[in-house]
């Protein structure tokens, strides 16, 4: 099986910094935004955050807003982001059983790698892929296209696991099979969650 996983909120416990970051910056410039930020951020990363803020009437540079949420985060993720439960001992037991790890996230590469290999999961995955590495954001379709190609594998070989219910959309669209995940973030769209995913779960003992 070829697995390709989410980082926040499915490997790392981190979307409440992740998303706490990026309003944190629209309130500082008195930017009003809708109720369900949150889940319209997710799947954005830090570039398609920015677009979106610019969008909303932020007078601040794409390259700008990364730096600042860089600064906001870097230390969480270096330091302090716990891996959540059960994630390592499942991903050890996925790779003994000769299957393909792989992730695909929206957080850009300063973040994610420093936090994978501090936590000493790294290693484990084929590819580390942050949504810089595409050009492209993870409520797109042709992100996971693109990521079954560079697997050299079809869309219908692949298994996407994500706690956000657009990027489990968009994955399960364009032909994977997608599992939703728990996470407290997203708790509200739990039951729209287990409608649209092939399968939900709330920790990695399930799969």
């Amino acid at each position: 099986m070829i697995y390709i996983f989410d980082f926040d909120g499915t490997l790392v416990d981190s979307m409440e910094i992740f998303s706490r970051s990026m309003v944190r910056i629209l309130d500082e410039n008195n930017i009003l935004y809708p109720d369900n930020i949150v889940e319209i951020l997710t799947p954005l990363g830090y570039k398609g955050t920015a677009d979106y803020a610019i969008g909303l009437g932020l007078k601040m540079s794409a390259d700008e807003f990364i730096r600042k949420a860089t600064e906001y985060n870097i230390n969480e993720y270096s330091y302090h982001i716990p891996a959540k439960s059960f994630v390592k001992e499942t991903l050890i037991r996925l790779k003994n059983g000769g299957n393909s790890l792989n992730v695909l996230t929206a957080s850009p590469h300063t973040m994610l790698d420093v936090c994978l290999k501090r936590l000493d999961m790294y290693d484990l995955f084929d590819n580390v892929w942050s949504c810089d590495d595409f050009g492209l954001t993870k409520d797109n379709c042709e992100i996971y296209l693109n990521a079954a190609r560079r697997l050299n594998t079809s869309v219908e070989k692949c298994c996407f696991i994500d706690d956000n219910i657009n990027a489990v959309s968009a994955a399960k669209k364009a032909g994977m099979t997608a599992i939703g995940i728990y996470d407290r973030s997203s708790d509200t769209l739990v039951d729209r969650m287990k409608k649209i995913s092939d399968r939900y779960i709330y920790d990695f003992r399930e799969l």
